[in-house]
This record gives structure tokens, sequence and C-alpha cells, in this order.
């Protein structure tokens, strides 16, 4: 398996990348070419032996090779002309901007550049948690209700509460804030507001049961992930997603009937049939009295769900030599000449 994973970005979410990078090599000693995107989105070759964080926090790679893209590939110049990162397929793994909302997976189809990881169309909508909504929608998987609360604008939104309050494009649960009453909504949508102009606003069910689900499709047949139960107090905030790790990193797999496993990766396929092709995805569901309720979709999971296959490799080599290929167009002027053509009579 001859992969190059891209990892870093200009995103709140770049730090996270960087710490996925470093636990996919720990999980995949094999791989050998890393490409950092820095905050100035310059392209780096990082050797494998170099993959600590003190070398980016520090900002050693800077004395990395720095890479440039050109049709199939990426390239260093050297003393002897330009030297190709030999490898055959590239992963996408920046988290956030960058990487999901579509720029990057963008640059690798202009230069085709085979790649694991969401298609433009499949990073709009899921980066954007309001076309998820729509999107989920469309599918036939139901969304909790929802307001959508711009920067700039009156903030009338009732007195129903505790509500919980999200950046409308951002992962990680960054941003991210439960509000008991006005006061505290105020304050949520203050922070929210710190990284997006958007933001989201959901109720927040005590309670209410929380599945993740991690899979992709692979000549037709879809590979699911076991399905995980996250154990969380009030919600997965920041902190407890990485920096407990006494409480986020105990692997609790769901205690669920053989009917509600059925349910959640039925809404997973509906979710990601003909739009994520080419992509190991996380979707992340709610469910309350059978019902079951999408609460986002996540197209570049942390550490690309790795924990939650029983053998990861084996899936994203699989993954790696059954990517969706691009229709070929022929160029031959045709039009151009038959109009020529008929201009000369």
């Amino acid at each position: 398996m001859n992969l190059a994973v891209i990892f870093g970005g200009a995103s709140y979410e770049h730090e996270i990348s960087i710490v996925s990078a470093i636990s996919l090599k720990k999980i995949l000693p094999a791989l050998e070419h890393f490409i950092f995107v820095d905050g100035n989105r310059d392209f780096y070759w990082i050797p494998a032996s170099e993959m600590r964080s003190k070398h980016f926090a520090d900002g050693i790679y800077k004395k990395n090779p720095k890479l440039f893209l050109r049709p199939g590939g990426f390239y260093a110049k050297g003393l002897w002309g330009e030297k190709r990162v030999p490898f055959d397929t590239a992963l996408n793994l920046i988290h956030g901007g960058d990487g999901e909302d579509g720029k990057l997976a963008s640059l690798l189809g202009f230069f085709r550049i085979p790649f694991i990881g969401p298609r433009i169309e499949a990073s709009v909508m899921s980066f954007n948690k309001h076309l998820t909504k729509l999107y989920a929608k469309e599918r036939g998987v139901k969304t909790l209700p929802y307001l959508l609360a711009r920067k700039n604008e009156k903030r009338e939104f009732g007195n129903e509460f505790p509500l919980i309050v999200k950046p409308l494009r951002l992962g990680s649960s960054i941003g991210v804030s439960i509000a008991k009453n006005r006061q505290e909504l105020d304050y949520a949508l203050d922070v929210a507001f710190e990284f997006d102009e958007a933001a989201l606003l959901e109720p927040f069910m005590q309670g209410i049961k929380e599945y993740n689900l991690a899979g992709c499709k692979i000549n037709g047949e879809y590979h699911f992930s076991i399905i995980e139960e996250p154990q969380k107090k009030e919600f997965l905030d920041f902190d407890k997603k990485y920096l407990d790790f006494s409480r986020t990193q105990k692997l609790l797999k769901a205690d669920l009937s053989e009917a509600s496993e059925r349910l959640l990766k039925e809404a997973f396929i509906k979710l990601y049939d003909d739009s994520f092709e080419g992509s190991l995805i996380r979707c992340d569901f709610f469910v309350q009295n059978q019902e079951v309720f999408l609460n986002e979709i996540n197209p570049i999971p942390g550490s690309l769900a790795n924990y939650l296959f029983e053998d990861f490799p084996k899936i994203l080599q699989s993954l790696a030599h059954n990517l969706p290929k691009e229709r070929g167009i022929k160029i031959d002027y045709r039009y151009i000449h038959q109009i020529q053509k008929a201009k000369g009579k």
C-alpha cells in the first residue's frame, strides 16, 4: 500500500490533523510518505522518521523539501532536477477547512492524483451543517429540528432551552456550547461567531442515545466498523475528545439489538451511496424511541476512525485499489474545425 498522507492545512483543526497523521503512522508503520500543509498552504515532504509533534510545533518542518503540484503528483526541486514523491494514492487527512471543505479534493482532482477522501460535492455537503441537514432530508434520514443564526442578524430564538450551539462549518467540537438560558445563549453565540459567520442551534436532548458508525463502499459492497457508543458527560466537547485521554480513549461497543443495528446501517447507506465513494466516513447518529436521527457526517474522521475496525489496514488497502474513476474527456476541437470549415465556405 503505497500511500502519501496529506495533513495539516489552514484550518482551526490543523493540530488535530497532525495528531491524526502521527497516530496513523503508529498504526501503519509501513507508511513512508507524509505531505504537510502549513498555515500558508505550502506543501512539505516529511520523512516518516520525523513524524513527531515537535517537528511541526517548532517549525522544523521548514527544513524539509518544499513541494509543488504537477499533473500526476507532488514534486520537489533538487540539484539534479525535479523529483516526484513516489506514491500511488494520496490520503486526505486534513480535518476542517482545506481538507473537508473541498479545496484539497479540487486540487487533487485537477492534477489527476488518485486519492482517498470525499470528492468535491460530498465535501461541500458535509462541511456545512445546514447543507448536511438538507442533504439528509433529501436522502430520507431524519435530523433534529434546528435554527440558523447569522453573526450580524437580530437574535430572536424564542425561550425553549437548553440548546446546543455549533459553528456552522467546524468540527472536532470546537466552539460548541450548551445554553440553558438566554444569557448563556448570547455567550454561546459569541463563542461560535469567533470561528464562523453562522451557527446552528438544536435542542439539547438530555439522555438521548448517541452512536457512531464508520464505513466505506468497495466494489459495490459496504464495509462497516463496529458501532460505538461514545462515553461522555453532557456532550463530547474538544477537551473530552482530545485532551482527556483517560475518559475518551475507551472504546465501548454499543449494546444494540439486530433491528437497531440494521436501522443505523440503513441510514448510513442512504447518506453514503452515490455521494461519498472513494472515502471512509463516520456518521454520528442519535437514537430516541427507536427513531434514528443524523447528528453529523464526518467525511474525514479523526485518525480515520481506525480504532473502530477489526482489520483497518485491509480496509484501507482495498479502498485505495478501488477508487472511483474520473470520466475521460476527449478534446478533438471538432466543433471549432466545423465552424472554421463553414466560415471558409
